[in-house]
């Protein structure tokens, strides 16, 4: 049974998250096509895994001598968020990125770090239904997210959920409104029945990386493992378009967790 914020996902309304085959990884225009038809592309092994675990644990070094919630913020986003370690973990994809986009790639500053502990559940704990445009709409909508799992993420564990196919939906809602900047719903399985579609989910490994548009709807499932959930979320986009300035300051403690 798969829960998000406590809601019990239908398994009439589940799917696999489909990872790009080996033959599609470097031809260029078929990617492309696939991330337009599919809305995201599950890229398995782009990061290596032991370059992901060390950062996993440098991160859980850190916190771990935290001894309550204002010494973990305190860690977070003083020492983690802006430090050196997280920028070089986060450029290792700034190849790929440019390969992809073809031209100078930039990374959005504000960069955000997610942990979820085990048996954390209830509305606000995993992330809810939304799609990354309704925070972005100060620049292009062609911003691309890489969501990181950092170490392995089973289902159990509470990794991402993407609407399947919802983008096309959403770029045609947003030809006529344009949703404000808040998350759709904690409610996934009634969000699934009102688009007619699946929730693809998937068991994710260290060095994967999702890479999905700002118009794809997304979640988090509830971590029911007894292992910490940690993820990272970054933003790529080509540097000559558009960029929403409001996002190039390093994610704060007033943003909240």
């Amino acid at each position: 049974m798969l829960t998000s914020n406590g809601y019990v996902l239908d398994e009439r309304r589940l799917g696999e998250l489909t990872a790009v085959p080996a033959h599609e990884r470097t031809d260029l225009p078929v990617l492309r096509a696939r991330l337009q038809r599919d809305g995201y592309l599950l890229l398995r092994g782009l990061l290596d895994p032991q370059a992901v675990l060390e950062f996993r644990r440098y991160y859980f070094e850190l916190t771990g001598a935290a001894t309550d919630r204002a010494s973990y913020r305190s860690v977070l986003f003083e020492q983690i968020v802006p430090g050196p370690e997280y920028a070089a973990f986060c450029a290792l994809l700034k190849g790929w990125f440019e390969w992809f986009l073809g031209g100078e790639p930039f990374l959005h500053r504000r960069k955000i770090i997610r942990q979820t502990a085990p048996g954390e559940n209830g509305i606000g704990t995993a992330t809810q239904a939304h799609y990354d445009l309704v925070y972005l709409r100060g620049g292009t909508d062609q911003v691309l997210s890489a969501w990181i799992p950092l170490g392995d993420c089973p289902v159990s564990r509470g990794g991402l959920t993407y609407l399947e196919r919802s983008h096309h939906r959403v770029l045609a809602d947003e030809e006529s409104l344009k949703r404000p900047a808040a998350s759709i719903t904690a409610d996934l399985p009634a969000l699934a029945e009102q688009y007619d579609a699946n929730w693809l989910v998937t068991d994710y490994a260290a060095g994967d990386v999702v890479i999905h548009t700002a118009h794809t709807i997304h979640a988090a499932l509830d971590n029911v493992s007894d292992v910490m959930r940690l993820s990272t979320d970054i933003r790529y986009q080509r540097v000559d378009q558009a960029i929403d300035t409001r996002w190039q300051a390093d994610w704060h403690e007033k943003d909240g967790l």
